[in-house]
């Protein structure tokens, strides 16, 4: 029992680790990355067809690899499930064998006491040693109970033997999954070794194509640089242009102000020169005499407060937010809010495709090759459809060699770019879904979206963090 209790121990901290996702959450997680490896694979069939070597070839291999990685991670937690259960099924056993020895042992022993009084003679001797009815009554009580106490014994026996036959199922059933486990396992592992020296042959096609791909790279780094300058110049005007609707809100409101006062100012000189003429009539006995002392309180002129109005957040809610023109309207603060609260949540621009370039600084091993990305670019098939992420409003749209569209939603901006053709107009509004336009082709022929998110600021935010997990 000392031994049993070390290892009941011993197993509770090795499953600390284990608690937090169930066996069910890992199974549902390998499927989707087989479902995902499978998609892969067809892309890079795909790709394939293109005899010209790609970075979207290359990055397609490495997610490839690190899924299939995942995958063998995820088969390692599911065995370690199977184990944990193996060993809770085996100290089940052997605990209610232990429950079955001791009922077998008490049966047998009131089997035998039964047998020894068996004669009607000891029945009855025993009720009629009785000192009083009353306590004649408690034996035949007794007398009975003891026989129901057999008959449960009997009834727990049976139980515990079938639930120790479905716990030596279960075992059987638990062990012949760890067996399947072990064969996907080292089926996995040398699946991951092809794809590894898939991944070296790749690298060593892209090394002797090193000067197509340091064209792509540049190609790329021109086309950055160009959708920069635009981008600054967009965010620029659109701020500008924030700026120039919220001075000439705060003039209209002034006027307006200016024009209450001055009514109000007409107002009072009106009621001043009534009191006036009424104070040179004769006095009316009937009526008391009407005295500029004694004409109605005027009310009193509401006085302009330094508050939202002279701020530009006279219809935003109050926030400690930093101050933006975009949300100097009810409108703007409410898309930047709703953008910011989909952070991780915000749909894909894209039914399908990849990430081949990932946002920031990248390399290609075994090269010289290295090159940064604003955003993120999505390889997926020429002419598939790209759609906006979030609610927002259509901010400009321009040529680079292909098209581009910029979104608004508040302070936030979306860009989708390398579109063929394009779907919508400027100062559009859009929902979640609303088709932009089509991917175009890339340099290396192959589709390509580039994805970006930019604050108000102009600093590009890392998009992946913002979609939500595929």
């Amino acid at each position: 029992m000392k031994k049993l209790f070390l290892a009941t121990l011993l197993f509770s901290f090795l499953n600390v680790g284990h608690a937090q996702q169930t066996k069910e959450e890992i199974q549902k997680r390998q499927q989707e990355l087989q479902q995902e490896i499978d998609e892969l694979n067809r892309n890079l069939q795909e790709t394939k067809k293109n005899k010209k070597q790609s970075l979207s070839q290359y990055a397609l291999i490495q997610r490839k690899l690190k899924a299939r990685a995942e995958l063998i991670n995820n088969l390692n937690k599911e065995m370690k499930k199977i184990d944990d259960e193996i060993f809770m099924t085996n100290r089940d056993i052997y605990r209610y064998k232990n429950e079955l020895d001791t009922l077998k042992d008490n049966y047998a022993k009131s089997i035998l006491f039964a047998y020894k009084n068996r004669s009607n003679y000891d029945y009855l001797n025993f009720l009629f040693s009785a000192t009083s009815f009353n306590d004649a009554v408690k034996r035949v009580a007794y007398l009975k109970s003891y026989r129901q106490y057999r008959e449960t014994q009997a009834d727990n026996i049976f139980k515990t033997q079938d639930v120790l036959r479905q716990k030596n199922v279960q075992l059987a059933g638990s062990k012949n999954e760890k067996n399947k486990n072990i064969g996907e396992q080292n089926k996995q592992l040398n699946v991951l070794q092809a794809d590894k020296s898939e991944v070296n042959d790749v690298l060593a096609k892209l090394k002797s194509d090193e000067k197509n791909l340091s064209t792509q790279i540049r190609d790329r780094e021109r086309t950055r640089t160009k959708l920069q300058q635009a981008l600054r110049t967009i965010i620029n005007r659109e701020i500008a242009e924030a700026k120039k609707r919220e001075q000439q809100r705060l003039e209209r409101e002034r006027q307006e102000r200016l024009a209450r006062e001055e009514a109000e100012r007409k107002r009072r000189a009106e009621q001043q020169k009534q009191a006036a003429a009424a104070n040179a009539k004769p006095a009316d006995n009937t009526k008391p005499a009407v005295t500029p002392g004694n004409t109605e309180p005027e009310p009193a002129a509401t006085k302009p407060t330094l508050g939202a109005a002279t701020t530009g957040l006279s219809s935003a809610p109050k926030t400690d937010r930093t101050y933006s023109p975009f949300e100097s309207t009810t409108e703007g603060l409410t898309l930047s809010l709703n953008f910011e609260n989909n952070r991780n949540k915000l749909p894909w621009p894209v039914d399908a495709g990849f990430v081949s370039v990932h946002f920031g600084s990248y390399e290609i091993p075994n090269t010289k090759l290295k090159g940064y990305s604003d955003g993120i670019d999505i390889s997926l098939p020429v002419g598939s459809s790209v759609k906006a992420v979030a609610e927002g409003e259509v901010s400009t749209i321009f040529d680079l060699g292909t098209q581009t569209v910029v979104v608004r939603h508040g302070k936030y901006f979306t860009t989708y770019s390398n579109l063929s053709t394009v779907n919508v107009t400027k100062g559009q509004q859009v929902r979640p879904g609303t088709v932009v336009g089509k991917a175009a082709a890339g340099s290396d022929g192959e589709g390509i979206l580039t994805f970006m998110v930019t604050n108000d600021k102009g600093a590009n935010l890392n998009p992946e963090a913002w979609l939500r997990r595929r």
